[in-house]
């Protein structure tokens, strides 16, 4: 099946009306994407793939408040362009240095002790 874009007007007043459908919408089989649209984010967009747009407008209005389908459809395709090229990229060939003047150096130094004497003292 090919992917689908359904439109389902809700009606939803507060954000936690708009919440609880979009979870509702998320966790149902063959959802791809969710997303809310219209003047008052009033519109749920769907796009999945086997998703049944009937039963979801009934769970809708079920759990939500009335709901309406506006549309079915086919997703379209976007064809993207390439950009051209409008500046030239340049390397420059020198190394970035954080501090002023080079670290000091590190020395390990050993302590030998005499071999009558135990190692802790």
């Amino acid at each position: 099946m090919a992917k689908q874009k359904i439109v389902i007007k809700v009606e939803m007043s507060c954000d936690k009306c708009r919440s609880k459908a979009m979870a509702l919408v998320a966790a149902t089989g063959g959802v791809d994407s969710v997303a809310l649209a219209g003047d008052g984010k009033d519109q749920v967009v769907v796009v999945g793939d086997g998703v049944d747009s009937i039963k979801l407008t009934a769970a809708l209005r079920k759990k939500v408040g009335h709901a309406t389908l506006v549309t079915v459809g086919e997703v379209k395709k976007e064809e993207k362009k390439p950009e051209p090229a409008t500046a030239a990229v340049v390397e420059y060939s020198w190394s970035y240095h954080p501090y002023a003047y080079a670290p000091p150096a590190q020395h390990v130094v050993y302590q030998q002790y005499p071999a009558s004497s135990p190692w802790w003292c």
